[in-house]
């Protein structure tokens, strides 16, 4: 994970926890608000049911005409705010309260039509209790209060033919009356809990914000210094070793650096500066070798060149000596042997001459003179020569790579470095095989691969192919490859060999492009 996304992350995280207990804080502040607003509600209902009970009581003590204009004044707000508030808060309990007070004002409007009904009876009897005006009093005053009491007076002092109505009407009075009462008391009941249950909401709310409040800023301070301490501390870490590193290199010293297993900023950077320190180390090793190379070749050839000179005209009059023999002798006259020793004499001095030639060739490090030409056909004009000459009669061939490409070499030169190729391929076959080329540009350069498939290069024999003079062919001078190594390396260019044994060779040469 990169370093841009660990702190994405980490802070995305904060945010998330932190939003979500704000978010948390918020919801229950709003349900706070409304409960506290339904708690003001249900402090009404109770208020508002407490006066209606207390203006009914009085109604029934005193028969006061305003005590009945307060409990319908009383019922009607309640019955106003719930239904205002029926949209916004719909409980059962409000909804119970709602027809509680329905059947209280029912029943309410029935007691004040009873009475109002004795009323009318009980002057009918006034007269007959003219007599016993105590009695016409306290019946008067308390028929409400007490009316079975007041039923039982009349019925003893009355005919019951005369006060019979009188006393069926405190009768019904009595029974809705305690109905009355009972509802009036599920009314204060349900008001108070509901007035209970809205204060306990409120104060669970409340305590809820409060914990949220006191938990809210530790845990911020809690993620934010964790996530900057992990990531800081994972990135101080490897900036340790990333200094560490380049103090280092700064003296020589190209040590390994340990990969980290997080591949973030920090870690690509430390895997590149890994591979860049191997690849320093790799090109100065093989700078070295190069160089080691070079001198090894530059003494030789200068060894090659006085050697080719001293032996090059005795040679030549060997040469011609053994070529005059082999002329003017009458090989019929002469014994077998001496013959075969002339024959010997001129083969082996043909094959010296070979050598100091190759010898003269590799010294002489011939200043190349390049010029543009088409690569794909130079090496096509090559084969097919070598072919018709019958180098290669029984090796085929196969060039790959777009038709255009041209390089800027010496054609001699590049010539020669083929030819040498070629005839090692064909003694690796022994004859017999394949020989690919594949041709592409690697930007401005041209890469040629040449493979065979021959036998193959053993691995402790790959350090030295282009060693002068090493070889593993009988008659082979092992200036071949040396001579190709100089050619390439005079033109800016490169050449390395892959090779298994039984697996073929692959030679892979960079030359100068257009």
């Amino acid at each position: 994970m990169t370093l841009k996304k660990k702190i994405f992350l980490s802070s995305f995280i904060s945010f998330i926890t932190i939003s979500t207990l704000v978010l948390a804080g918020y919801a229950n502040l709003i349900k706070t608000k409304k409960e506290i607003r339904f708690l003001e509600l249900s402090d009404i209902l109770s208020s508002k049911s407490l006066q209606l009970r207390r203006h009914e009581k009085n109604f029934f003590l005193y028969r006061d005409i305003k005590e009945i204009k307060y409990v319908h004044t009383y019922l009607k707000d309640l019955k106003t705010i719930l239904k205002d508030t029926k949209t916004t808060y719909s409980t059962e309990d409000l909804l119970n309260l709602e027809i509680n007070i329905e059947e209280y004002e029912k029943t309410f409007k029935r007691i004040e039509l009873i009475a109002g009904n004795f009323e009318k009876e009980f002057e009918k009897l006034k007269p007959l209790l003219s007599e016993n005006s105590g009695l016409l009093q306290l019946t008067e005053s308390t028929y409400i209060e007490r009316p079975l009491v007041n039923a039982e007076i009349l019925e003893k002092f009355i005919p019951l033919d005369i006060s019979k109505p009188s006393i069926r009407n405190l009768q019904e009075l009595n029974t809705e009356i305690i109905a009355l009462r009972k509802i009036g008391e599920e009314i204060l009941n349900i008001s108070t809990a509901l007035d209970k249950s809205a204060r306990e909401k409120v104060e669970k709310y409340i305590s809820f914000l409060q914990t949220v409040a006191i938990f809210l800023f530790p845990l911020f301070l809690l993620i934010g210094l964790g996530t900057s301490f992990i990531i800081n501390h994972d990135i101080l870490s490897r900036l340790k070793i990333l200094t560490g590193a380049i103090e280092k290199a700064g003296k020589g010293e190209f040590s390994s650096l340990p990969i980290p297993a997080k591949q973030d900023e920090v870690g690509e950077l430390i895997s590149k500066m890994e591979n860049g320190l191997i690849a320093r180390d790799d090109e100065i090793r093989n700078k070295n070798e190069e160089l080691l190379l070079s001198k090894k070749l530059a003494s030789l050839g200068t060894l090659a060149s006085g050697v080719a000179h001293e032996l090059n005209n005795p040679l030549n009059n060997i040469y011609l000596a053994a070529q005059t023999l082999s002329k003017k002798i009458n090989f019929a006259t002469y014994p077998g042997i001496i013959n075969e020793s002339v024959k010997d004499v001129f083969s082996q001095t043909f094959r010296m001459k070979r050598i100091v030639s190759d010898l003269l060739e590799y010294s002489r490090q011939r200043i190349p003179e390049p010029a543009l030409f088409n690569i794909v056909d130079f090496i096509e004009d090559l084969f097919q020569l070598l072919k018709d000459y019958g180098v290669m009669a029984d090796v085929k061939y196969n060039i790959t790579g777009d038709k255009d490409i041209k390089v800027h070499a010496d054609n001699g030169l590049l010539h020669q470095v083929f030819i040498n190729l070629c005839g090692n391929a064909v003694d690796a076959m022994e004859g017999h095989g394949t020989i690919e080329i594949t041709i592409n540009r690697v930007k401005t350069d041209v890469q040629i691969k040449f493979t065979d498939t021959g036998k193959g290069i053993p691995a402790e024999d790959i350090s030295k192919i282009f060693d002068p003079f090493f070889t593993n062919k009988e008659k082979g001078t092992g200036l071949g490859l040396a001579i190709v190594y100089s050619i390439i390396e005079s033109h800016n260019g490169k050449i390395v060999v892959k090779s298994e044994p039984d697996k073929g060779t692959e030679f892979i040469i960079t030359l100068p492009g257009e």
